[in-house]
């Protein structure tokens, strides 16, 4: 996965402006996703946000391209450009994300874990079309990320953290079996 910068432009100087204040607002993890998600979904930028060199790379990668960290440490945004057959690990966050599609269609596979933490449970899937904007918040964000089309997908994300202190929005990686959904265990 390789970070680059991307200029500032217009669209991402109002959405910024708008995160700023939806952080700002008081209330824990939840809410400020809500929040935060509310303001992406009003300020969406359009995929032309990244430049074409931006949008390349190989079957099966994905790419993740800083866009902005608040000086402050408040949140972080990344557009991750998912080529086809580009998965992530299954992982969890260390704190709240929210994502909105600018191109293409993100899948997301979601996992609990295990009353005796040995295994992940299945607990759905979700399909996020262009336009589509998601928030959550830890704990119970189990998941893995990938891009089963045939085309390019690009998505946005707002991490509540300094991904420059940090490097990663990743708390814990998982490499536990799967059981399905039903097996015992509520997910």
């Amino acid at each position: 996965m390789n970070t680059l910068t991307a200029p500032p432009t217009t669209d991402l100087d109002e959405l910024v402006t708008a995160v700023r204040g939806a952080v700002a607002r008081p209330g824990g993890w939840r809410d400020t996703a809500s929040h935060v998600a509310d303001a992406l979904r009003e300020h969406l930028p359009p995929p032309t946000l990244l430049n074409p060199d931006q949008l390349t790379g190989e079957r099966g990668t994905f790419r993740s391209h800083r866009l902005h960290v608040e000086p402050d440490g408040s949140f972080s945004m990344v557009a991750i450009v998912w080529q086809p057959g580009a998965v992530t690990r299954i992982h969890d966050h260390v704190t709240w994300c929210v994502f909105g599609v600018l191109a293409g269609v993100e899948y997301e596979d979601l996992y609990t874990l295990s009353t005796d933490g040995t295994a992940l449970i299945e607990a759905g899937s979700n399909h996020a079309p262009v336009g589509e904007v998601s928030g959550f918040a830890p704990p119970g964000d189990i998941h893995r990320v990938r891009n089963v089309s045939l085309d390019v997908a690009v998505s946005l994300h707002i991490y509540g953290t300094d991904l420059n202190a940090i490097g990663s929005s990743a708390r814990r990686y998982y490499d536990l079996p799967i059981r399905p959904a039903g097996s015992g265990e509520r997910p």
